[in-house]
C-alpha cells in the first residue's frame, strides 16, 4: 500500500473546512490569535489535511486518525497596552566560537592571518517587566521583532611567546672543579590567545677551569630573612618592676632639689612633650625582629651549625617599628558640582569628596589610599540658571579713510583733503557676556524669592523672558579668550562719494534789450542777457555752479518785438513787369527769450516797413541778394572799440550800353553796420558757499540726541534747519558793485531749508572687571605688591554736538597684599632617644652589652604654614613636599667603641682654586685613651679638600633668533582687538643667541655666574617694503577723430619695481609697454571748424566782346577754414582742421549773361534724396528769374536734377557705438566706484563720421546705455594683528628651549595691495637654565653581613644631577641643595626606594634572578590590517644554577604581564646571512631586534645545517629528508656529482590557436619574463612561447625532432625503471618523492633552434 502521511499547514479560521490534514516533520506556525478580550483567553487555529508522501492530497480516511494533529488551541491575545508590561530580555554574549568549529566536517585553516572569524550567541526571551518572569515570545514580537541571537566576532590569532636574545655567558660558577656557566634572556611578548608557551629563559653549560687542589668548601652559613616585627610580651611587667624598685629613690632625690630647679625640670619636660608631638596620626611602637642563621651543605640541605667555619655571627635580633597600616575615615559627602549652570554644549563639571587620615602607615604598613576622588557631574535641582554665553561685539566703524590705500609714492599722501572713492574703515572687536542681562534678571528673581518679597499671585509660572526690558547700555567687556568662533572683521572697504564738479555750456548770444520785469515796465532800465546752462549737475545741487546769467544795461528796452523771418519776392510798383518795387517783410512777434508769442503783444511796437527793391528790366544791371551779416567783430562797444559787421553782394549781369540801369561801383557792393553797441560793462550775481545748517526757530520738531546704535550710520534727519549764503552783484573785471546794477529776476536765493543731522553721544562700555591679583611671594615667603587694572572701550564716538567721551579709559589700583603667603611645609621635631632591643632578648648574643648597640629612634613631624603657624596635616599632604622620615637607625656607643664628635664645618677658603679647606672632629671621653681610636687611618680626625674652584666660562649656544623689532612700549590688550594702520614692521631690530655658562668641571650652571643676562644681542635690519613706483599720468592724447567719436589715451610708466614685499605693479601692457593706461571716448564737434567762402569775385570774361561785357568767364572766391563759435565763425585756422571733402569751390567757369539775356540767381541747395538711395530717385535744385529776357529770348531751365547715387550724393546714416572706456574715477579717488562711458557716433554709409544732426533728423532709435557703473579694486595692504605675547618656554631647562610668538592676518591683501609677509611667527631662545633632577645610583651588590649567603639588602643612593636637557646628555652630579626646590621623585615616581631585600645565593644553590625591567609596550595587532587587540608589556625572572647536580631542584622560571597604552605594532620575519660556509637563520622583529618566537611557522629559511652541504641556491630549501630541493615552479639542475647546482624555471609549452598570426619565432622569450604562470597562481616564473606551426600552417621540423627525442627518452626511462626495480640496492642518497609532479630536468639555454 502506498505510504500516506499527515501534514500541518497554517490556515485561518475560514480555512478550517478545507479537506484533510497535512503533516510535515517541522510543525508550521499557527494562525493569528483571535478573541474578544485581551490576555490569555484567545484562540488560534490551523488547517490540517491528509496528503500522500509524494505531495498530493487524499481522503481523510487514508490517514491514521489517532495521529491527527490539533487544529485549534488557546493563546494569548496581545493588545496595544501590553507594550508597557512586556519587553525583550537580552542575555550576555557567549564566548566567540570559530565558524569552522560549527561547520560540520570543515577542516580548521592551517594558517591564521589577522584573526579567525567566529560567531557568538546569546539568549533572548520575552519577559514580564514587573517581576522578570518569562512570557511567550509572540507577545513581544507583536510590538518589535526579536533581537538577533548571534553576531559575527573575531578570534585573534594565537600569539606565541617572544623572547629576546641571550645575554653573554656568565663566568664559571666555580674556580675549580666542575661548575656551570649561564646565559639568560627575557620575555618580550607573553603567549596570548593559545599561542606557544615561552621557551627556556636560561641556558646552562658546564665548565671546568681546572682540578681543585684542596677540598672544596662544602658548607656555608645562610642568613634567613627577618621575621615580622613583634612586641616583647613581658615588656609591661618588666617596666612595672623597674618602676617599683626605682620609684622611691627618685622621689627622694627629686625632693632634694630647690623649687627653681624643679620649675626648670618641669619646663624642660613640657618642651620635650611638645617636641614629641604625640600626634594621633602616628602610633609608633618599637618592637624587635629576629632571623635564623643556618649552616647549608652544597646540595642545599641544612646541617649542624658547627660544621660551618667559626666566625662572627651576624645579628639575629634588631629593633624595628611595629607595622601599622594606613587607616582612613569613610568618604565624606560629595562636594558641590564645579559647574553651577545648565549648558549641554559645554563640558561637564566635577565634584569631589575627601577622607581623612586616622593613622599614617608606620614601618612596613600599607600605604594610604587616595584621599580625594572626583567624578563628572551636572548641576542638579530646579532653578539652575543657564551658563554664561559669550559673543563677539564690535564698536562702530570708524570714518572712511582713503589714505591707508595710498601707495608710498602717491603725492596725495601729503595732502589728504578732498580724497574720495574707495577707502578703509576699522573697528574694535571685543568679547562680552551675551546673556548677562538674562542671568541678572533670573538672579534678581531668585533673590526676591529668598527674601519672600514676591507674592504668589504675582509670580508667573514661567519667567517672562519676553517681557524683559533691557536698558540700552553696552555690555561689559571680558577677556577675549572666553569667546569662541570666528572673529568679526575688523576692517572693511568703504566708499566716500566723490563730489561731482559742475560743468556748464559755453555762453549763448546776447539777447535783445529787455525790461527787467515785463510786468512792471515803469522804469526805463533795460538789460541785455546772455545765458549758459548746466551740462553736468554737481553734488549738492546747482548752488555750487558758477553764475549762469550775465547782464549788460541797455537803453530802450522792450519786452516784445517783431522778428524778421524773411522777405517776400520783389513786386514792382504800379504792376509793371520790372523796375523799382517793394518786398514785404515776413515777421513774427517774439519775447525777450526769442520765443514766438501772440502778435497782439507787439502791437505797441511799430511794424517793419516794406523793404524797397528793384526787379531788373532786360537791359538793367543785375545784382545778387545781400549775403547775411557777418559775425560781429566785438562782443561789446566802448570808446576805443566798436563792433562792426558786414554784408556783400555781387554783379550777376551787366547793363546794356544804353537805356539800362547802370551797375553800381564796387563800394556799393558792400555794407557795414555797427553791432553790439552796448557798453562793455557786464554784471552778474555771485554766490558764496552755503553756511552750516542751523536750527530754524520756526521748525516745530526738536533736535533730540540719539545714542542708540542703529543699523544705519546714525546720520538720519532729526529736524529741519536753515542754511544761508551771501549773494552780491559783481561787475566783470571790477568787483562788487551795488545790487541794483544786476537784474533782480535771476537773483539767487540767500536761504534754503536743510535737514539737521542727529546729535550722537559718546557710547562706552562699562569698565571690565578688575584683572585678577596674582599672589607672588619672594624667597623669604613675603607677599609682593602687585597691581590690577580694568579698561573700557569707546563704541560710538560723539558727533554733531553730542556728549563727549570721558578721557579715562583705563584705571589701575594696588592689590591687597595677603598677610601670609599661601603655602605649607613640614616641621620636623627632635629625634627621640635611641631604643635598643630589650636586653633579655639579646643577652645570649655573643659580644652584646646591655646599654649599647644598634637601635631605632623616632621623631614627630607636624604641618606648618609658611609663617610657622600650625596647620592641618591634610594641607601638607596636599601641598607640601614629601613627608620627612619619622624613624631612623641609631647606635648607642659601647665602652669599647670609639666615640667622636660630629664633623665641624669646613674652614673658610683663603683663595679659590689654590687654597685648601679643612674640617675636624675630636675623640670623646675614654676614647681619647684607647689605642685603636688613635688610629687615624680608621678614625681620621681631620679632612682636607681643595677649595671650590669657581671658574666659569660662557659660550654661545644654538642658532641666532629671528630679527625682532623693539616692542615700542605696546601692551597687549586682552580686552579689545584693534586694527593697526601702519604698525612698524621694518627697520632696525635685534637678534639673540643664548649664552651658556659652565664651571671648571664643565657642568652647566646659572648664567648669572658668568655675569651674563643669558643672551648675546646683535643689531639686524628687517628691510622695509618698497612699493612699485609709476610715473605721473601723461597728458591726454588728442582725440583720434576730428569729427565724431574717437578715443584719447593717457598712461603711466614704470619707474621702480617693488622689492621686499612692496605693492606689486599692475599687469604690464605689452603693446604700449606702459604699466597703466586709461582710454576714454572723446567727441569732436564736426562743426567745430567750418569752411567759410567769401562772395564770388567779379566775372573775368575770356571772350573778346568786351563791349557787351558778357560771355564765357571765370569767377573766383576766397575759401578759409575757420573756428566755429556760438556767434558764428570767428577766426581763421589751419586748413587741415577742416574736412577737405567738404571744401567749397574756389573758382567757377560760367557764362556772364549778355544784355537782354535771362538772368537767374544762383542755384539753391539740392533737395534731399529720399531713402533708400536708388537710381530711380533723383534730387533737384531750383533757381528763380532775376531779370526777364527780351522778346525772343528764353530763360534756361530753372530746375536741375540728377539721379540719387549711393555714397556719391545720397547717403544712408546710422548710429555707431564706441567701445567702453576704462573705468574712470574722480581725480581725487584712488579706487572704488567709477563709471565707464561710451559714445554714439553718426556714421555715413561710406564710413565717414558726420554731424549728429544727420542721424537725429532720421529719428533713428537710440537703444544703447551710454554709462555704466564700474569698480576699480582697491589696493588694500595686508593688515596683520600685533604680535602675541611670547609663549612659555618650550623647555623648562636646557639648551634647546625656545619662545614663540605669532601674529595673524586681520585683512588679507586685495587688488594691488601689499602682500602679507611670509613670517607669521618668530622665535628667540630662552635663557639657558641647568636641568636638575634626582637620579638613583645603580643598586649595590646584595649585602649579607659578614656571611657568605642568604637574605640581605641592596642599597642605592639618590643624588642630584645636572644636565643640559639633551636626550643623550647623562649629566654630572652636583650638590643636593641645587635639587632642593624639586619634588622628590625619580622619572615621575614619587615612591623613593633606596633599599630592598635581596638574596645572595649560597654556593651550589639554584635560584630565580631578580625581575627584569618591564619590556617596551607592544601592540597585539596585525600590521596593515588595521586590527588591534590591545597593548601589553611583560617582565620575567630567569633561573640561575651553580651546581650541575642541583639542576633538578631549580624553581620554575616566571613572567608577569600588564596592560599598557601606546604600544608599537611589530612584524616578525625570517632572515639568513647567505654565508655558504656557516649558514645562519634567525627571526627578526621589524624594529631590528633579533628574537626567538613570533616568526611564522611555514617554511622558514630552515636552518640549513640539516642539509650537508647547506641549500644556499636561490629558490631552494632543505626538505625533511635532508635533501636540497627547489620551490614550486622551479626544477632542479644537478651538478655531475649529484649536488643541486641551480633552480631553473620550468618551461611551459603554449600551443597557439589557428587565429594566431604571429611570425616564425624560433625561441622567443615572453615580453614580460616575470608574468605569473597559468599553472601556479601566485608564483612568478617565465612563460616560454614555442610556435610549432609555420606561416604556411605546416608543422615545423623541430616538432618532429622533439617527438623523436621524446620517444627515445621514454624508452630510456622505461629501461631505467626496469633496472631500478631489478636491483633495489639503496643508493648513497635517496631523494624523497615529493608530493607533487616533478617535470623533467632540462638543460636548456633558451637560444638553440630545436
Amino acid at each position: 500500500m502506498e505510504k500516506i502521511v499527515s501534514t500541518v499547514l497554517v490556515a485561518t479560521k475560514q480555512d478550517r473546512n478545507d479537506a484533510g490534514w497535512h503533516q510535515i516533520r517541522n510543525p508550521s506556525p499557527w494562525g493569528r490569535c483571535m478573541g474578544s478580550d485581551c490576555g490569555p483567553g484567545g484562540s488560534q487555529s490551523r488547517a490540517v489535511w491528509c496528503a500522500h508522501v509524494d505531495g498530493w492530497t487524499t481522503l481523510h480516511t487514508n490517514c491514521d486518525q489517532g495521529q491527527r494533529p490539533l487544529n485549534q488551541r488557546n493563546c494569548f491575545r496581545v493588545c496595544d497596552w501590553h507594550k508597557d508590561l512586556y519587553d525583550w530580555k537580552l542575555g550576555a554574549w557567549n564566548e566567540c566560537v570559530p565558524v569552522s568549529a560549527r561547520t560540520f566536517g570543515a577542516p580548521r585553516p592551517f594558517t591564521c592571518s589577522g584573526g579567525e572569524e567566529g560567531i557568538q550567541t546569546r539568549e533572548v526571551g520575552c519577559m514580564l517587566k514587573s517581576d522578570g518572569s518569562p512570557a511567550e515570545d509572540a507577545i513581544c514580537e507583536y510590538f518589535e521583532p526579536k533581537p538577533r541571537l548571534e553576531q559575527a566576532c573575531l578570534i585573534p590569532c594565537p600569539q606565541d611567546c617572544v623572547v629576546s636574545e641571550y645575554s653573554p655567558w656568565t663566568s664559571c660558577s666555580k674556580t675549580c672543579g666542575t661548575g656551570l656557566r649561564n646565559r639568560v634572556r627575557s620575555v618580550l611578548v607573553p603567549p596570548l590567545f593559545g599561542g606557544a608557551v615561552c621557551a627556556n629563559l636560561t641556558e646552562f653549560q658546564s665548565c671546568k677551569l681546572g682540578p681543585c687542589t684542596g677540598p672544596e668548601g662544602m658548607y656555608s652559613l645562610r642568613v634567613g630573612s627577618w621575621n615580622p616585627c613583634t612586641l616583647p610580651q613581658t615588656r609591661t611587667e618588666r617596666q612595672a618592676k623597674r618602676r617599683k624598685g626605682k620609684g622611691q629613690g627618685l622621689r627622694e632625690r627629686a625632693g632634694v632639689k630647690d623649687p627653681e630647679t624643679r620649675e626648670l625640670i618641669q619646663k624642660k619636660r613640657t618642651r620635650n612633650r611638645l617636641n614629641r608631638q604625640e600626634s594621633p596620626f602616628w602610633d609608633i611602637q618599637v618592637g624587635y625582629q629576629t632571623r635564623d642563621v643556618t649552616c647549608i651543605h652544597r646540595n642545599g640541605s641544612a646541617v649542624g651549625r658547627l660544621l660551618c667555619t667559626p666566625r662572627d655571627l651576624p645579628l639575629t635580633v634588631q629593633s624595628c617599628v611595629m607595622p601599622k597600616d594606613c587607616q582612613v575615615t569613610d568618604w565624606a559627602e560629595w562636594g558641590p558640582c564645579s559647574k553651577t549652570c545648565v549648558d549641554p554644549e559645554t563640558s561637564r563639571g566635577n565634584r569631589s569628596r575627601i577622607r581623612q587620615v586616622l593613622q599614617f602607615p608606620v614601618g612596613e604598613g600599607a600605604e594610604c589610599p587616595p584621599l580625594e576622588e572626583s567624578e563628572p557631574c551636572e548641576p542638579a535641582g530646579e532653578g539652575v540658571p543657564p551658563c554664561a554665553t559669550y559673543t563677539w561685539r564690535t564698536t562702530e566703524w570708524s570714518d572712511c579713510r582713503v589714505d591707508p590705500l595710498l601707495s608710498q609714492q602717491d603725492r596725495r599722501r601729503s595732502n589728504l583733503t578732498g580724497l574720495c572713492g574707495g577707502g578703509l574703515q576699522t573697528r574694535e572687536v571685543y568679547c562680552v557676556q551675551a546673556n548677562a542681562e538674562l542671568l541678572k534678571y533670573l538672579n534678581d528673581l531668585r533673590e526676591k524669592d529668598k527674601a519672600g518679597q514676591t507674592q504668589r499671585q504675582q509670580k508667573p509660572s514661567v519667567p517672562p523672558l519676553l517681557s524683559i526690558t533691557f536698558q540700552i547700555t553696552a555690555s561689559r567687556p571680558v577677556e577675549n579668550k572666553l569667546c569662541v568662533g570666528p572673529i568679526p572683521n575688523r576692517s572693511q572697504l568703504c566708499q566716500i562719494p566723490c563730489p561731482i564738479d559742475c560743468e556748464v555750456s559755453p555762453w549763448g548770444a546776447w539777447g535783445p534789450c529787455t525790461f527787467e520785469n515785463c510786468d512792471d515796465q515803469a522804469g526805463k532800465k533795460g538789460f541785455k542777457l546772455r545765458r549758459r546752462r548746466i551740462t553736468n549737475e554737481p553734488t549738492g545741487g546747482p548752488g555750487n555752479c558758477p553764475h549762469l546769467v550775465e547782464a549788460v544795461p541797455c537803453d530802450e528796452p522792450s519786452c516784445y518785438d517783431w522778428q524778421l523771418v524773411g522777405l517776400d519776392e520783389c513786386v514792382p510798383d504800379d504792376e509793371k513787369p520790372c523796375g523799382p518795387g517793394t518786398r514785404l517783410a515776413l515777421v513774427q512777434c517774439v519775447n525777450s527769450n526769442g520765443e514766438e508769442v501772440d502778435r497782439n503783444l507787439c502791437s505797441s511796437s511799430p511794424a517793419l516797413e516794406p523793404v524797397p527793391c528793384e526787379v531788373p528790366c532786360s537791359r538793367d544791371c543785375v545784382l545778387s541778394d545781400w549775403t547775411s551779416w557777418s559775425t560781429c567783430s566785438q562782443t561789446c562797444s566802448s570808446k576805443t572799440i566798436e563792433g562792426k559787421q558786414m554784408r556783400t553782394r555781387s554783379i550777376l549781369a551787366y547793363n546794356a550800353g544804353e537805356g539800362g540801369t547802370l551797375c553800381p561801383n564796387s563800394s556799393s557792393l558792400q555794407e557795414v553796420r555797427n553791432c553790439n553797441e552796448h557798453a562793455c560793462t557786464v554784471y552778474h550775481w555771485q554766490t558764496g558757499p552755503w553756511g552750516p545748517c542751523t536750527e530754524d526757530p520756526s521748525a516745530s520738531s526738536l533736535n533730540t540726541s540719539i545714542s542708540v546704535r542703529g543699523g544705519s550710520d546714525g546720520q538720519g534727519p532729526c529736524s529741519l534747519g536753515m542754511q544761508t549764503r551771501k549773494v552780491i552783484c559783481v561787475r566783470v573785471n571790477v568787483g562788487q558793485v551795488p545790487p541794483k546794477k544786476c537784474p533782480d529776476g535771476p537773483r539767487p536765493s540767500t536761504m534754503r531749508p536743510c535737514q539737521l543731522p542727529c546729535k550722537k553721544d559718546c557710547i562706552m562700555t562699562p569698565f571690565s572687571d578688575w584683572t585678577p591679583c596674582p599672589v607672588t611671594c619672594d624667597a623669604a615667603g613675603n607677599a609682593l605688591k602687585t597691581k590690577q587694572s580694568r579698561k573700557r572701550l569707546i563704541i560710538q564716538l560723539p558727533s554733531n554736538g553730542g556728549q563727549d567721551c570721558p578721557e579715562l579709559l583705563e584705571e589701575g589700583r594696588d592689590c591687597e597684599v595677603p598677610k601670609i603667603c599661601p603655602g605649607f611645609r613640614w616641621k620636623t621635631h627632635k629625634w627621640r632617644k635611641c631604643q635598643l632591643v630589650p636586653w633579655f632578648l639579646r643577652q645570649n648574643s655573643a659580644g652584646a652589652q646591655e646599654t649599647c648597640g644598634p637601635g631605632l629612634q623616632t621623631r614627630a613631624v607636624s604641618c606648618r604654614q609658611l609663617d610657622g603657624t600650625q596647620a592641618d596635616i591634610s594641607e601638607c599632604l596636599k601641598f607640601a613636599k614629601a613627608m620627612p622620615t619619622i624613624t631612623q637607625r641609631c647606635q648607642l656607643p659601647c665602652q669599647d667603641d670609639c666615640q667622636l664628635t660630629n664633623w665641624s664645618k669646613f674652614s673658610s677658603c683663603t683663595a679659590d682654586c689654590v687654597g685648601v679647606r679643612t674640617r675636624k672632629r675630636a675623640l670623646i671621653g675614654r676614647s681619647k685613651k684607647k689605642d685603636k681610636c688613635k688610629n687615624t687611618q680608621m678614625y681620621p680626625l681631620s679632612e682636607t679638600q681643595y677649595c671650590p674652584c669657581d671658574k666659569y666660562n660662557a659660550q654661545p649656544v644654538g642658532n641666532w633668533s629671528d630679527c625682532i623689532l623693539p616692542e615700542g612700549g605696546r601692551v597687549e590688550s586682552s580686552l579689545g582687538m584693534k586694527v593697526q594702520g601702519d604698525i612698524k614692521e621694518c627697520g632696525q631690530g635685534y637678534r639673540y643667541q643664548a649664552m651658556v655658562c659652565y664651571d671648571q668641571d664643565n657642568r652647566l650652571v646659572e648664567t648669572l655666574r658668568c655675569n651674563s643676562h643669558g643672551y648675546i644681542e646683535e643689531a639686524c635690519i628687517i628691510p622695509c617694503p618698497s612699493d612699485c613706483k609709476l610715473s605721473e599720468w601723461s597728458n591726454w592724447s588728442r582725440c583720434s577723430k576730428s569729427c565724431g567719436s574717437g578715443v584719447k589715451v593717457r598712461s603711466k610708466w614704470l619707474r621702480e619695481k617693488p622689492y621686499n614685499g612692496g605693492r606689486p605693479c599692475p599687469k604690464l601692457d605689452h603693446i604700449n609697454q606702459a604699466q597703466v593706461y586709461e582710454v576714454v571716448p572723446c567727441q569732436s564737434d564736426c562743426n567745430q571748424y567750418v569752411w567759410v567762402a567769401e562772395p564770388w569775385s567779379v566775372w573775368k570774361v575770356s571772350n573778346v566782346d568786351l563791349k557787351e561785357n558778357c560771355g564765357e568767364g571765370v569767377q573766383t572766391r576766397k575759401v578759409r577754414c575757420m573756428l566755429n563759435t556760438i556767434d558764428g565763425p570767428s577766426e581763421s585756422v589751419e586748413d587741415y582742421l577742416c574736412d577737405p571733402e567738404e571744401m567749397p569751390l574756389g573758382a567757377r567757369e560760367s557764362r556772364l549773361p549778355c544784355p537782354e539775356d535771362c538772368v537767374l540767381n544762383d542755384w539753391g541747395p539740392w533737395s534731399r534724396c529720399s531713402l533708400p538711395c536708388t537710381r530711380t530717385n533723383s534730387r533737384v535744385r531750383t533757381a528763380y528769374t532775376l531779370r526777364s529776357p527780351s522778346v525772343g529770348r528764353e530763360c534756361p531751365n530753372t530746375t536741375d536734377s540728377e539721379p540719387c547715387s549711393l555714397n556719391l550724393n545720397c547717403f544712408n546714416y546710422f548710429y555707431n557705438i564706441t567701445d567702453w572706456s576704462t573705468c574712470q574715477l574722480s581725480p581725487t579717488a584712488v579706487c572704488g566706484s567709477g563709471i565707464k562711458t561710451r559714445m554714439l557716433d553718426c556714421v555715413r554709409s561710406n564710413g565717414k563720421s558726420v554731424d549728429m544732426k544727420f542721424c537725429e533728423k532720421l529719428n533713428l532709435e537710440k537703444k544703447w546705455q551710454m554709462n555704466i557703473s564700474c569698480v576699480v579694486e582697491c589696493p588694500v595692504n595686508c593688515q596683520l594683528s600685533e604680535w602675541s605675547a611670547w609663549s612659555e618656554c618650550s623647555q623648562t631647562c636646557g639648551l634647546e628651549g625656545k619662545m614663540w610668538r605669532q601674529r595673524s592676518v586681520v585683512q588679507a591683501s586685495q587688488g594691488d595691495g601689499r602682500p602679507c609677509p611670509t613670517q607669521m611667527e618668530q622665535w628667540k631662545p630662552c635663557p639657558v637654565r641647568p636641568c636638575y633632577r634626582w637620579q638613583y645610583s645603580p643598586w649595590s651588590e646584595c649585602r649579607v653581613e659578614s656571611v657568605v649567603c642568604g637574605h640581605g639588602m641592596r642599597y642605592r643612593n639618590l643624588s642630584c644631577f645636572v644636565s643640559d636637557g639633551s636626550s643623550d646628555g647623562e649629566g654630572s652630579q652636583v650638590d643636593e641643595e641645587l635639587c632642593s626646590s624639586l619634588e622628590l621623585a625619580v622619572n615621575g615616581d614619587k615612591q623613593i626606594r633606596l633599599k630592598e631585600a635581596c638574596t645572595l645565593p649560597c654556593p651550589g644553590e639554584c635560584y630565580l634572578m631578580e625581575w627584569s625591567d618591564w619590556s617596551s609596550c607592544v601592540s597585539i595587532c596585525v600590521k596593515g590590517a588595521g586590527m588591534d587587540f590591545g597593548s601589553v608589556q611583560v617582565r620575567s625572572r630567569a633561573v640561575l644554577a651553580q651546581e650541575p647536580e642541583n639542576l633538578q631542584l631549580c624553581p620554575d622560571q616566571a613572567w608577569e604581564s600588564q596592560p599598557c597604552t601606546g604600544g608599537e605594532c611589530y612584524e616578525y620575519k625570517w632572515f639568513s646571512n647567505g654565508n655558504a660556509s656557516r649558514p645562519l637563520v634567525w627571526c627578526q622583529r621589524s624594529d631590528g631586534l633579533n628574537v626567538t618566537g613570533g616568526c611564522p611557522a611555514m617554511n622558514p629559511p630552515v636552518d640549513n645545517s640539516s642539509c650537508d652541504p647547506p641549500c644556499l641556491m636561490p629558490k631552494s630549501f632543505c626538505s625533511e629528508a635532508g635533501i636540497c630541493m627547489c620551490e614550486e615552479g622551479f626544477t632542479e639542475v644537478l651538478s655531475p656529482t649529484g649536488q643541486l647546482n641551480q633552480c631553473a624555471p620550468i618551461p611551459i609549452l603554449e600551443i597557439p590557436t589557428a587565429g594566431d598570426k604571429k611570425g616564425d619565432v624560433k625561441t622567443s622569450r615572453a615580453i614580460n619574463p616575470t608574468l605569473p604562470t597559468t599553472i601556479l597562481p601566485g608564483r612568478t616564473g617565465r612563460t616560454w612561447y614555442l610556435q610549432p606551426y609555420g606561416p604556411d600552417g605546416k608543422l615545423k621540423m623541430w616538432v618532429y625532432g622533439v617527438a623523436a627525442g621524446a620517444f627515445v627518452l621514454l624508452i630510456f626511462i622505461v629501461s631505467m625503471i626496469y633496472l631500478a626495480c631489478k636491483k633495489p640496492k639503496r643508493p648513497q642518497r635517496q631523494r624523497q618523492q615529493n608530493n607533487r609532479l616533478k617535470p623533467l630536468t632540462l638543460a636548456y639555454d633558451g637560444d638553440t633552434d630545436m
